[in-house]
């Protein structure tokens, strides 16, 4: 497969699912059979996925038996280097500060919570993927070069430019916890010298999607209706801004919950 900008666009969309990633990595160890693929990922979506790593030339399909293509081995060998390789970066991290609190503001998804915005110094930079396995509910976007955490209510979003933004905070005092939490949890991370073992991605249900959307099937989005919708930005074939009914004032906060869903797909 040639590195053209539309083949790599195919294999990037391909990757960028948590359950297809899961596939890859099955597929690691030799061929698999369709069925002990569905055991794994649910017998639902199967023939979706693999059509979308099929076409992105990542596997080969035969009758019921599903393998690597050379293309899929070069890949996964070349990402287990890079992830290597930012080990080795890892130990020779500084242990960082957070800087006092920047800016105080209402919180769009509710106007009784706060927005905070921080700085974190030195910037994470190149180990803030690695830091991902440390928080429970994390997702690492590399298209944003940021961490999202969430903590019940509260969203942390930490950027490799070092600025930290928390939304959800009742007051200045939560704010200042939950930033002394962060600072403890990465600063003993990085005493360790070794970057925490990778781990599954949080997995977002097509259902958890389609509770936030407005479920009006108005078709404003050029989709038979909020399910169908739901499904597309599941895939990432939509963005969520196709949406027009979320950027009315009632559904506000439901684009902030969708935003930060769209972020651990």
């Amino acid at each position: 497969m040639s590195e053209n900008p539309n083949e790599t666009k195919l294999v990037n969309f391909a990757m960028a699912n948590g359950t297809r990633r899961k596939i890859i990595n099955f597929l690691a160890n030799g061929c698999r059979s369709t069925g002990e693929i569905g055991e794994i990922i649910g017998k639902e979506t199967l023939d979706f996925h693999l059509r979308i790593l099929q076409q992105a030339g990542l596997i080969e399909l035969e009758e019921e038996t599903v393998k690597l293509s050379e293309y899929g081995k070069s890949f996964l060998k070349n990402k287990t280097e890079k992830v290597e390789e930012k080990t080795v970066e890892f130990s020779q991290a500084k242990p960082i500060e957070i800087a006092r609190i920047r800016q105080l503001s209402p919180c769009m998804a509710d106007s009784s919570r706060l927005r905070v915005s921080a700085n974190m110094t030195p910037p994470l930079g190149g180990i803030l993927k690695l830091l991902e396995p440390l928080f429970p509910r994390s997702n690492y976007s590399d298209r944003k070069d940021s961490l999202i955490i969430q903590k019940g209510e509260i969203i942390i979003t930490i950027y490799g430019s070092g600025k930290v933004s928390i939304r959800m905070i009742k007051n200045e005092n939560e704010a200042k916890e939950e930033l002394e939490s962060l600072k403890s949890i990465i600063n003993e991370a990085i005493a360790k010298g070794v970057a925490p073992a990778p781990r599954e991605k949080v997995k977002v249900d097509l259902t958890e999607v389609y509770k936030y959307l407005p479920q009006t099937n108005c078709g404003k989005c050029g989709e038979q209706g909020c399910y169908s919708f739901a499904i597309k930005l599941m895939a990432r074939q939509v963005a969520l801004d196709r949406c027009t009914l979320l950027k009315e004032p009632e559904y506000t906060g439901n684009q902030e919950r969708l935003q930060v869903l769209a972020d651990y797909i």
